[in-house]
């Protein structure tokens, strides 16, 4: 298993800890992750474009001019997808995008992003607990500074919900925060540092077939 070394807020080394096999020494599939990252921002999209068509429009049904005589082209309706201001042709309309993805392949594909990052030279930082009494916000950047992700897109990943903690780091614009039950394949590759308490690593190789499905 491999070796990571336990930060504390401060910067200094507290320890190590074994990164579990079962979670962070998989084969990447890269299959598995690409269907479930294109499967998760296709659900990302409303689907609530639309347009009017010429029997939407709220147009007299009066011909605009009489047939014949005026040297002009025959026109019936103001309605004409060919006039300004009429109808739309084609356009689109409300549409569900939703693709459902199994909870395995979802699991699978978070395993394999979870390996990739592992097998990557610094991109898991493991940090002690975060324990913060109230929002700081200059608190918080200066842990990630001195954990060496200060100028990186970095996921931080949580045990449980930390409220003083999320208004601590949403200013941050290169950092996210998420509970670990709640992380999927697309978040962890989307940063390029991962910052990982303690406690979740711990409750990982004690529990490494058990974790809450995500329905992200």
């Amino acid at each position: 298993m491999k070796q990571v070394a336990v930060l504390k807020e401060n910067g200094d080394k507290a320890g190590e800890v074994s990164l579990p096999e079962s979670w962070f020494g998989l084969q990447p599939n890269p299959s598995v992750v690409y269907y479930t990252v294109k499967g998760f921002l296709t659900n990302q999209r409303q689907g609530n474009a639309d347009t009017k068509e010429r029997g939407d429009l709220a147009y007299s049904n009066r011909k605009p001019w009489r047939q014949k005589g005026t040297g002009r082209a025959r026109a019936g309706s103001r309605r004409s997808p060919l006039w300004r201001g009429g109808g739309t042709m084609f356009g689109p309309h409300p549409k569900n995008y939703e693709v459902r993805t199994s909870k395995r392949v979802r699991r699978t594909a978070l395993l394999s992003a979870l390996s990739a990052k592992a097998a990557e030279e610094g991109a898991i930082v493991v940090v002690e607990n975060f324990e913060f009494d109230q929002p700081k916000t200059a608190r918080a950047l200066q842990a990630l500074r001195n954990a060496g992700v200060g100028d990186c897109r970095v996921l931080i990943m949580c045990d449980g919900y930390k409220p003083v903690l999320l208004k601590s780091v949403r200013n941050l614009q290169k950092v996210v925060l998420k509970n670990f039950a709640e992380c999927n394949a697309y978040d962890v590759l989307l940063a390029e540092k991962l910052v990982i308490e303690k406690s979740i690593i711990e409750k990982l190789g004690s529990q490494s077939d058990e974790r809450p499905a995500s329905d992200n």
